[in-house]
């Protein structure tokens, strides 16, 4: 049975539970603000990712506008992670390591940042085109884009976790698209990682029922091909079995009393390419 616990704003506990935390207004306000930092740092990239550019100036830029927010990024030293963004090209899946790549005409990646303000994760990553890219790949980002906002359609209390996998499930193998597996959305919070575990494929009315407070990322990653993944001997890097391409979007929520609040929109309308 699902346990539920509403937690003031000042609560600090560091350790992730079974339990599912419901969030009263002062820790939507500091969603807010974290969500939109992160989503201001994703605004600023697209004249930066383009052919000749490395994932690793990339990285640069987002530990500069972390920082000169008054943020933290929270996967810089995050159980060894050494960047403070995630950069995936291609037929990787997710946690790809910035560094010396370049990005290449034609290439799709990508980028995830979780910048720290006053305590709050802000968590959230968009898909970039780079060059010219091929309709088969403009496709996949489109829909995977789609898939995620049919999720946050379902997002609303007396729905349940798997109403919005199914949503995303549905519309990913109506394209013959695979749906990863391996991974998952989660609570969010003053915790990077949190419960529930929030899947992107599966039944309707199953999983724990949405409730007002919830607070978690849905983040759908979307195969061409098969959903299978592997982990490179990185420890970090999660890449396609049949070097399909793939993408994924991600947005950190908070369930209302009538719906869901979308923490990391663009505040200029930058959530999906093109930019």
């Amino acid at each position: 049975m699902t346990e539920y616990l509403t937690v003031s704003a000042d609560d600090r506990s560091e350790a992730r539970s079974h339990v599912i935390k419901l969030h009263g207004p002062e820790g939507f306000a500091g969603m807010r603000a974290a969500g939109r930092l992160a989503a201001s740092i994703l605004d600023a990239l697209p004249a930066y990712v383009v052919p000749g550019a490395t994932t690793g100036e990339i990285d640069d830029i987002v530990v500069r506008m972390t920082v000169e927010s008054g943020g933290v990024p929270a996967t810089l030293g995050y159980r060894g992670f050494t960047r403070s963004c995630c950069t995936s090209i291609n037929h990787v899946v997710c946690h790809g390591i910035p560094g010396n790549k370049v990005l290449k005409d034609g290439d799709i990646v990508n980028v995830d940042v979780t910048p720290i303000l006053d305590g709050w994760h802000g968590d959230t990553s968009r898909m970039f085109l780079v060059g010219d890219v091929a309709l088969k790949a403009r496709k996949l980002v489109d829909v995977t884009y789609e898939c995620l906002m049919l999720g946050l359609e379902q997002a609303r209390p007396g729905n349940h976790l798997g109403d919005i996998a199914n949503a995303i499930q549905s519309h990913a193998e109506r394209h013959r698209y695979g749906i990863v597996r391996d991974f998952c959305g989660h609570g969010v919070g003053r915790l990077f990682h949190d419960s529930p575990e929030v899947i992107h494929a599966g039944r309707p009315g199953t999983g724990p029922e949405l409730r007002p407070g919830m607070i978690f990322t849905v983040e759908p990653m979307i195969n061409l091909g098969r959903a299978d993944c592997k982990l490179l001997d990185d420890g970090w890097t999660a890449v396609t079995r049949d070097r399909s391409l793939s993408a994924q979007f991600e947005h950190s929520i908070g369930i209302t009393d009538d719906g869901c609040e979308i923490f990391t929109k663009s505040p200029s309308g930058l959530d999906r390419p093109p930019y």
